[in-house]
């Protein structure tokens, strides 16, 4: 096949499109949509090419060429040749922009919440190494290892740029706004700040979003967090260590304390409490915030009080005063004094 039609002049100009339409294309495969318009073909040799005869022009010989796996077409009959938004282009007579209108609608995704959260996720993941900025926050709060990074599958969501890769990917503003992901306003909700998901057995409910600015701290989507964080890897476990914030759990996990779970605040759920009382005999680590006010030792016994009710045995880890386990990492500690700390724990 010749040199094909090519839109790497625009993607040099804006990357992010670039790979947007590149998604585009790997949705509806060339070869699917021209097989959708009854084309009909046959293998050209024992490669991935197939050939018929052209759609673009009156074809009494088979010469219109499709390379399966670069996703191209050529014609030696009438001369034309690119990719599927070229053929689009030329078989409906439409402009470049109103090409992309055209496939986004052919291959529209269902309206299915959870899908369009797993695409965000991905994307705020992608943008994370983009921006110093945001590893430059991970480090400040004690995250250095890649490796977990990549486990918890934490993003970072710059701002401008999500609800136009997700219309790209077919799904509708109505639901953008549903799921949260942008506000009323069609703004990204979760503008600025760090991304974790949210993912009970496997499957994203909800993104967490913590601020690398001056914008409020936390934030969630709307609806359910999906009980304990990451529950399902800790569950096995006969002591657990329970912490409020995220960054508490992912200095504990790199320290290699990865029997340490997450309840998003002090106050636990119905859900949140099933989980921990699951395991008969199971030991419950409170390593809550040791705020000036007392405010994160009285949710501790408060907490505890519940705990205990539920069957399990419970201790209260002490920090030193005004210090939470990321604040303690961050600061210093090792693994060895907060194993010192678990060890000194008070057990009620």
């Amino acid at each position: 096949m010749r040199p094909a039609f090519s839109y790497a002049h625009l993607r040099g100009q804006n990357s992010a499109m670039g790979e947007d339409l590149e998604e585009l294309k790997q949705r509806l495969p060339l070869l699917d949509y021209l097989r959708q318009q009854n084309w009909t073909a046959r293998p050209a040799g024992h490669g991935p090419e197939f050939v018929g005869l052209c759609p673009l022009h009156r074809d009494t010989r088979p010469s219109f060429y499709v390379n399966a796996r670069k996703n191209l077409f050529y014609c030696h009959g009438c001369g034309q040749g690119g990719d599927l938004i070229r053929f689009v282009q030329l078989s409906q007579h439409l402009s470049f922009r109103q090409s992309l209108t055209y496939l986004e609608q052919q291959s529209a995704p269902l309206a299915d919440p959870a899908a369009v959260l797993e695409r965000a996720a991905a994307f705020y993941q992608r943008q994370l190494d983009r921006y110093p900025e945001a590893r430059r926050y991970l480090e400040q709060r004690g995250l250095r290892d890649p490796g977990l990074v990549r486990e918890l599958q934490i993003g970072y969501a710059p701002g401008g740029s999500l609800r136009r890769h997700l219309l790209t990917q077919g799904y509708s503003l109505d639901l953008l706004r549903r799921t949260g992901l942008v506000n009323p306003q069609g703004h990204d909700a979760l503008y600025q700040r760090v991304v974790f998901p949210c993912c009970p057995d496997g499957r994203i409910v909800n993104l967490y979003g913590r601020s690398t600015g001056v914008a409020f701290a936390h934030r969630f989507l709307p609806g359910s967090k999906g009980g304990l964080f990451a529950w399902e890897s800790v569950r096995q476990f006969p002591t657990v260590i329970l912490v409020e914030g995220l960054f508490d759990l992912v200095v504990l996990w790199q320290a290699g304390f990865r029997n340490t779970t997450c309840a998003f605040g002090t106050h636990l759920t119905t859900l949140q409490l099933q989980q921990l009382s699951d395991q008969p005999g199971r030991r419950a680590y409170l390593a809550f915030d040791q705020d000036e006010n007392q405010t994160g030792q009285r949710a501790s016994q408060a907490l505890a009080r519940r705990l205990r009710q539920a069957g399990l045995a419970v201790s209260l880890v002490q920090l030193p005063a005004g210090q939470d386990p990321n604040s303690y990492f961050v600061r210093g500690a090792s693994s060895a004094d907060f194993l010192s700390s678990l060890q000194a724990a008070q057990t009620l």
